[in-house]
């Protein structure tokens, strides 16, 4: 546990630059001029109630896969009960634990962390996450060291507790070590967007939704790189008739077009 305590201090207070959202929010709400956000966030912010620090904080401090990815290594297959959650938040308020906040001109500005920001972040981690002994030897044999850490992030995603997806997450990972040897963390964020996403319940009903998939995707890229068609002559014409002059690119074609891609690839790889 005092390894796990001395983690989540480090990263609640490793420096977090405030994005221009968080900053607009403070000046429009508070009526703060841009260059005293620094003085606010030493001086006004403390005095607020839990509520309006979680607005205003939620944005840093509502964890990614990269801050997941930390704990997940730490605690390897193992969990951290919720039980325990509440000392694990009392014990990193009284430390106290002080956030490194920067604002847009790099200063950094310490502000005292109170529970309900320790809290969300703590709760959002997963640490109630195993992971399957079968999938963490999968893991630990057959991904790049560098990449485990974010492996292990995503194994322990809550789109995994059912034991229906679970198996694709482990077929998956059987599939890509006899295939390759080892198993990509590229592949594995796409089958982590494509599970989250589309949400299919175990192998089966994957393989059997996948050649639907594919055939939608193939009429949307081929929609996006083609043009859409005009429903009004006179539209058309103001375009250039016949040289439409529109971008002929969908901003999307090209996330489509590599999900179309994997796609292809998962279904070898699964069937």
């Amino acid at each position: 546990m005092s390894n796990l305590l001395e983690a989540l201090a480090a990263e609640l207070e490793r420096p977090r630059e405030l994005s221009p959202r968080v900053l607009n929010y403070i000046e429009g709400n508070y009526s703060v001029e841009h260059d005293a956000v620094g003085a606010f966030l030493t001086e006004e912010l403390p005095k607020l109630e839990d509520y309006e620090i979680d607005l205003i904080l939620s944005p840093v401090f509502t964890p990614k896969l990269a801050d997941q990815a930390v704990f997940a290594e730490l605690l390897g297959p193992d969990s951290v009960p919720r039980d325990e959650w509440p000392a694990l938040v009392q014990q990193l308020a009284q430390r106290p634990t002080r956030a490194e906040l920067m604002t847009l001109e790099g200063k950094a500005h310490p502000v005292r962390l109170r529970e309900v920001t320790i809290e969300r972040y703590v709760h959002r981690l997963r640490l109630e996450a195993k992971i399957p002994n079968a999938i963490f030897d999968l893991l630990e044999r057959c991904t790049a060291m560098e990449d485990r850490p974010l492996l292990k992030a995503i194994a322990r995603r809550t789109i995994w507790d059912d034991a229906g997806r679970r198996g694709i997450l482990e077929r998956f990972l059987m599939a890509a070590a006899a295939d390759r040897g080892n198993c990509t963390l590229d592949d594995t964020l796409d089958l982590l967007n494509l599970m989250e996403n589309r949400k299919p319940s175990d192998v089966e009903n994957l393989l059997a939704d996948i050649p639907r998939w594919q055939a939608d995707l193939r009429n949307q890229v081929e929609v996006a790189s083609g043009g859409k068609p005009f429903f009004n002559e006179d539209v058309r014409l103001m375009h250039g008739g016949a040289r439409d002059q529109r971008p002929q690119a969908d901003s999307r074609a090209s996330a489509k077009e590599n999900e179309l891609v994997f796609l292809g690839r998962l279904k070898e790889m699964l069937a």
